[in-house]
């Protein structure tokens, strides 16, 4: 069964509100909550550019964003000069900011959690693919960008 990430996002930012719920964490200086409410809306302010303008240069170029889909097209301009990996960058972002926004702790702590599944199970999988259909192209991409950052 292949769950879509975003959607592993979702499910993972809801267990972490559940347990926020049963052993809740809570930020009690007001100055600070608020400054971490205001974070929050930034983070997914610049979580939802970085990810859409990756997902609509996919779109332009008519290639897929389906992890297990084989690409028409070696995207490397846009955020993608940055980051191999800018939607899941995007969503990251994203996650932090709606977490912040509403000064839940629990989904940060299990954050990590996702992030090592993306990494160390979903990236490895995109990268072998993207190597055998673009080969030393892709090689000489993955040596000059980094995977995340």
């Amino acid at each position: 069964m292949r769950v879509p990430v975003p959607w592993v996002f979702i499910l993972v930012y809801l267990v972490g509100v559940a347990v926020q719920h049963f052993l809740p964490v809570v930020i009690r200086l007001p100055n600070l909550a608020s400054i971490i409410r205001v974070a929050g809306f930034v983070f997914v302010g610049v979580g939802i550019a970085v990810a859409f303008s990756a997902v609509g240069i996919f779109r332009k170029t008519k290639t897929t964003t389906v992890p297990h889909e084989t690409p028409s097209t070696l995207v490397i301009s846009g955020p993608y000069r940055f980051t191999r990996n800018p939607m899941y960058v995007g969503l990251t972002l994203i996650y932090l900011g709606v977490a912040g926004t509403r000064n839940e702790i629990w989904p940060v702590i299990v954050l990590p959690l996702l992030l090592a599944y993306i990494n160390f199970l979903v990236i490895p999988v995109e990268e072998q693919n993207l190597h055998g259909v673009f080969g030393v192209e892709y090689q000489k991409y993955s040596e000059r960008v980094g995977r995340w950052l």
